[in-house]
């Protein structure tokens, strides 16, 4: 999180590949599927370390915080280099 950052290298093939080293919007997708820019406020769970929660790195499964609700990163910021979510469904108590 944070300003936003980008790294583009070249790979095989004379492909690029563009990475996401930081960003403060995430595209959230809704169960209706309308899609709009919103802006990320916090990571709150990352399944793939611990210490990503603390540190703020977003990486796919991330359960993000906006100002939507929580969504889940369905995309992967360091291969794709933009962060794509879906809302998690609201529970009812």
């Amino acid at each position: 999180m944070g300003k936003p950052k980008r790294k583009v290298s070249r790979k095989h093939g004379g492909n690029e590949k563009v990475r996401l080293l930081a960003t403060k919007h995430a595209n959230v997708s809704d169960a209706s599927g309308k899609t709009t820019k919103v802006e990320i406020l916090r990571v709150i769970k990352n399944p793939a370390n611990v210490d990503y929660d603390r540190r703020g790195v977003i990486t796919k499964g991330t359960i993000i915080g906006t100002p939507l609700g929580t969504a889940r990163v369905t995309s992967r910021p360091g291969q794709d280099g933009i962060v794509n979510a879906i809302l998690a469904p609201k529970e009812t108590a």
